[in-house]
């Protein structure tokens, strides 16, 4: 069983900077791809960024390129969300999820495994 951990969410102000950590428990963490998804209060789940296996090959949703990053280290298991120019919008639960696949997909159909999410708060 593949657990996924997120951290790093918080309140922030506009303008402001984040960056989520997601902690995967399994050790073939580094052969699948990994992606981060948000979901705001009466909203469906979105697709934000996902990262391929080696983290050579990225995909963002446009409303959050330029302005967020996403990358991995297999050596610790861990992919990260660097999320800068943070606008309300952005307000939402964040999680990660790992892939099915080596790649990038967007469709959350296409992610086996789930973490809890965690808060992100923009304030104006």
């Amino acid at each position: 069983q593949v657990q996924l951990v997120e951290s790093g969410g918080g309140l922030v102000q506009v303008g402001g900077s984040l960056r989520l950590s997601c902690a995967a428990s399994e050790g073939t963490f580094s052969t699948y791809g990994m992606g981060w998804f948000r979901q705001a209060p009466g909203k469906e789940r979105e697709f934000v960024a996902a990262v391929s296996w080696g983290g050579g090959s990225t995909r963002y949703a446009d409303s959050v390129k330029g302005r967020f990053t996403i990358s991995r280290d297999n050596a610790k298991n861990t992919v990260y969300l660097q999320m800068n120019s943070l606008k309300s919008e952005d307000t939402a639960v964040y999680s990660c999820a790992r892939a099915r696949n080596p790649t990038t997909p967007v469709l959350t159909s296409q992610y086996d495994y789930w973490g809890q999410g965690t808060q992100v708060t923009v304030s104006s």
